[in-house]
């Protein structure tokens, strides 16, 4: 396996942060820009905020967020497999069984924990 073959994964990631940054540039150019302290103010639907607009939040959010993050990243890990599933073989399949069987029992157990509900 040689670097060649990731070209067009690296070759999409560098067009879409280029288009990015041009959109962004074309929008500051030619975009109307009216600051004003309306503007400027937090926007709370529509109402005007009440307290300050640091609060402390339940740890609970932090935990939902962090495993978003853990599950987002090893669904990462499904890409690559893809790509090189005929090479590997049925060892290939074999392990990411294994690892998606892992995924699911952590996922499950999380929700029998009540991690991803909301009081």
């Amino acid at each position: 396996m040689t670097l060649n073959e990731f070209a067009p994964i690296g070759a999409m990631i560098f067009f879409a942060v280029l288009v990015a940054f041009i959109v962004l540039i074309i929008s500051r150019l030619f975009g109307p820009l009216r600051p004003s302290a309306r503007k400027a103010a937090p926007y709370e639907s529509g109402m005007k905020p009440i307290g300050p607009g640091t609060r402390r939040l339940p740890v609970k959010f932090y935990l939902v967020a962090v495993l978003f993050i853990i599950f987002d990243v090893e669904i990462i890990f499904f890409l690559p497999w893809a790509v090189q599933l005929r090479e590997l073989g049925v060892y290939g399949l074999a392990v990411m069984g294994v690892f998606l069987f892992i995924l699911t029992v952590g996922f499950i157990y999380e929700w029998k924990k009540g991690a991803l509900e909301w009081e």
